[in-house]
């Protein structure tokens, strides 16, 4: 008795085989790849054999007709009609007309142009952004299967602005400052807070032993104690010198201590 692809109860199963089935929507399907229901493959064929018989019909209607003939013939037809207005003194009919036909040939070549400049636009986009920001990324042991991951959080905050990369708040409008709270966010220092904030998507090592545990303020760096950026640790002046003499192990610590 052949195996059916699908089984409305598990008892209906036999036992040899109830491993090779997997439940779904209130039945059990055989857990195949490259199978298909029965009744969705028949509706695939039955659909395209309705469409293989509308574009015979159509062949047929058309059999023997010259289209570039046809354009021609109501080319000329459009012509003989202008002419006729002409003669009956319809100026302002005709001109509205060119001016009709000239508005649908600019739109046309318009939405042509509009394409091509968003294509390039994503070209570059991918070149300025994607591109800066696995750069960065990869110098602070980005994980080969984060690259989309992480392409894909830059893209939700940096937009090009004059041909250069800018972040931008979650509103798409306030541009996100660097660390030093005045000047944009760079890519180097958005990449920086990634190893904080999604430490998953690089190595087990990319922070350096900078990042702050979780008991709430030591880090690992020989060059700092305590995060100077923790409410319980707040320091000004050890900020400012931690900014100046790394950025980046500055930058992780201010994204831990929130």
């Amino acid at each position: 008795m052949p195996l059916k692809y699908k089984y409305t109860g598990k008892d209906q199963i036999p036992a040899e085989y109830q491993s090779l089935y997997v439940e779904r929507d209130g039945a059990f399907f055989l857990d195949a790849e490259g199978v298909t229901e029965k009744a969705k493959a028949d509706e695939l064929r039955n659909h395209n054999v309705e469409l293989r018989k509308q574009l015979e019909e159509r062949d047929a209607r058309f059999a023997g007709i010259d289209p570039e003939a046809v354009r021609k013939l109501a080319a000329e037809k459009d012509r003989l009609e202008e002419e006729q207005r002409l003669k009956d003194g319809k100026f302002q009919e005709v001109l509205d007309g060119r001016l009709k036909a000239a508005q649908v040939d600019s739109d046309k070549k318009l939405s042509v142009v509009t394409g091509e400049r968003d294509a390039y636009f994503a070209q570059l986009t991918a070149i300025q952004i994607d591109q800066g920001v696995l750069s960065a990324a990869t110098q602070r042991g980005l994980r080969p299967t984060a690259l989309p991951d992480i392409t894909a959080r830059a893209r939700q905050t940096f937009k090009l602005v004059n041909g250069v990369p800018q972040a931008f708040e979650a509103d798409g409008v306030t541009v996100r400052c660097g660390q030093d709270g005045l000047t944009p966010m760079t890519l180097a220092e958005w990449v920086d807070a990634q190893v904080s904030e999604a430490p998953h998507l690089f190595e087990s090592n990319a922070g350096g032993g900078a990042a702050s545990n979780g008991a709430g303020g030591a880090a690992g760096s020989s060059r700092v104690t305590k995060n100077p950026f923790r409410r319980e640790s707040w320091n000004l002046t050890e900020q400012m010198k931690l900014q100046k003499s790394d950025p980046g192990l500055a930058s992780r610590l201010k994204a831990a201590a929130n």
